[in-house]
């Protein structure tokens, strides 16, 4: 499959943090040529490709398989659904949105209810959302007929938004950028590494549960004694919400290196040497200094006595939402910076960081 039908496949998976199944059967398929696979119980899936030649330093290639969504919470008598969410959401944008939830025989359709302003009182019209007084509704008039169309409690859901491709700019539409837009890139860059030399070993990890506290990497990370590694992310990007000197993860601006977030400070060599390398090779990087979110690469720093990381980010407007817009560019050029990089680094640089 080429570039475009990677991604499309993997946004319109359904995954929602523990659930994450149909990531991993593209993820399969993709590189079922040139790799072989271990899978573990938590759904975190390692690729090693074919072209390792073993005793040599292995760099790993991170990217998370989740995405935000929710799940049933209880089924209430009129047919509608209580449901919490999985990972970090602004509810503000919830109501009226599409989702789709898991039955036994396959996902079917529902809205988040939003009330008919016909209908509300000035108090209903003021009230903050919540979780209290938000539900999902599947066209059922009962419990009865909800539990008939397949609903069960602990049933995930997430967003129906399908994947678009705006072609005429390069323009990518659809939920889940976070983090399947850093999985097609990571799997390509797998894939291109194929054809290239290099000092060093690969192993890909598409790694679960990071939407709700980083659980599937750091379960990983007791199998696995990578030299450094590298996160591929999808990343807020911030250039229709920061003032313009405060912009640093703008769309088609290329890779966004982060020096810190509120869990990791990357480690600062190894991102010197990545931004080196990224201007060596005419590859467009832009530095980031972020005093929220959080990424894998904070549990992957700490792991097996230290191992150097960096987070390699793919520009995302409107992440954990329904409806995400990024650059087709952006995706590539985080590629090539993945395989530039890999290409740059020996034993003797890693012993540097």
């Amino acid at each position: 499959m080429n570039e475009l039908e990677l991604i499309e496949k993997l946004c319109n998976a359904r995954g929602a943090s523990g659930f994450e199944d149909e990531v991993l059967i593209i993820a399969r398929e993709y590189c079922k040529d040139f790799a072989t696979f271990k899978e573990d119980s938590m759904r975190n899936l390692y690729i090693y490709p074919n072209y390792n030649k073993g005793n040599r330093p292995q760099i790993l290639l991170d990217a998370h398989s989740d995405e935000v969504g929710f799940m049933v919470q209880a089924i209430k008598p009129d047919g509608t659904l209580r449901f919490i969410p999985i990972g970090g959401w602004n509810e503000k944008s919830l109501p009226s949105a599409k989702v789709q939830i898991f039955t036994s025989s396959g996902y079917i359709s529902g809205v988040i209810a939003a009330m008919s302003p016909h209908l509300m009182t000035a108090d209903q019209r003021n009230a903050p959302v919540s979780y209290e007084n938000l539900t999902i509704d599947i066209g059922a008039t009962s419990d009865k007929e909800a539990k008939e169309m397949g609903i069960e409690v602990g049933a995930p859901v997430v967003p129906l938004s399908p994947f678009e491709y705006d072609e005429k700019h390069g323009i990518l539409h659809g939920k889940a950028f976070d983090d399947r837009l850093g999985v097609a890139s990571m799997l390509m860059c797998l894939k291109s590494l194929a054809n290239e030399k290099t000092t060093v070993d690969i192993v890909g990890v598409i790694s679960s549960q990071e939407e709700v506290g980083e659980r599937g990497i750091t379960a990983a990370m007791y199998n696995l004694k990578p030299a450094a590694a590298i996160c591929f992310e999808g990343c807020p990007a911030d250039d229709t919400s920061a003032p313009s000197y405060m912009v640093q993860d703008a769309l088609r601006g290329g890779v966004m290196l982060r020096y810190m977030d509120r869990t990791v400070i990357c480690t600062p060599r190894f991102t010197s040497f990545a931004k080196k390398v990224a201007e060596e090779k005419g590859i467009k990087v832009q530095m980031a200094v972020r005093s929220g979110g959080g990424n894998n690469g904070a549990y992957i720093i700490s792991a097996n006595g230290a191992t150097p990381v960096i987070v390699a980010g793919i520009p995302v407007r409107y992440i954990h939402t329904f409806n995400c817009i990024a650059a087709l560019e952006d995706v590539q050029t985080c590629t090539k910076f993945g395989v530039e990089l890999c290409k740059s680094l020996s034993k003797e640089i890693i012993e540097r960081f």
